[in-house]
């Protein structure tokens, strides 16, 4: 059976959410590309199973969430960047704030267990509901919604914010900016 055109075109248009998921997972980007690269390729050999007008995108994050443990039960145990060797490979140095926000974050996320991890991905960076992200993980929603809640409040503890006052730009930037400031 012939694969559609709808179908391609949003098997495409996922590929970015897609490697920020796999680089969420992997913490390596050459990892995270192999990933997507096996998605791809699975949910291309296995359209036939997809059902239109479901979830894709999730349907598409079950298939890299469990090629992703695939791999590493193969593997027998996850790499560990504690000393921030592969994160750095990763990162451009920043020149400006935000990028060096955006590194400390990073490096925050890494911190988190796994679990908590792939919840806070799920529902804050890739925009899956509390429902999808469950059925991603093949969890409750209630365990989905503990996860992220633990995420969220290390990831203010690592980072030490205590509210939404601290996030967004600075009051200079705010001024340069023509954005009012939060606090």
């Amino acid at each position: 059976m012939a694969v559609s055109a709808g179908f391609k075109a949003d098997l495409i248009s996922a590929i970015p959410s897609l490697r920020a998921f796999a680089v969420s997972l992997a913490q390596n980007s050459d990892r995270a590309d192999d990933l997507v690269q096996e998605t791809l390729v699975k949910a291309w050999d296995k359209h036939e199973s997809f059902q239109m007008g479901t979830n894709l995108k999730a349907w598409l994050f079950t298939i890299l969430r469990n090629e992703f443990y695939s791999q590493m039960r193969k593997r027998g145990r996850e790499v560990q960047d504690s000393d921030g060797v592969m994160t750095s490979r990763l990162a451009v140095h920043p020149s400006q704030q935000g990028k060096l926000d955006l590194q400390d974050f990073r490096a925050a996320l890494e911190q988190l267990p796994e679990d908590q991890r792939e919840a806070i991905v799920l529902i804050g960076a890739s925009g899956f509901s509390y429902e999808e992200a469950a059925v991603i993980c093949n969890c409750a929603v209630g365990t989905i919604k503990s996860r992220v809640s633990r995420a969220r409040t290390r990831l203010q503890e690592i980072l030490q914010v205590s509210g939404e006052a601290e996030y967004g730009p600075d009051s200079i930037a705010a001024q340069v900016m023509g954005s009012p400031v939060h606090g």
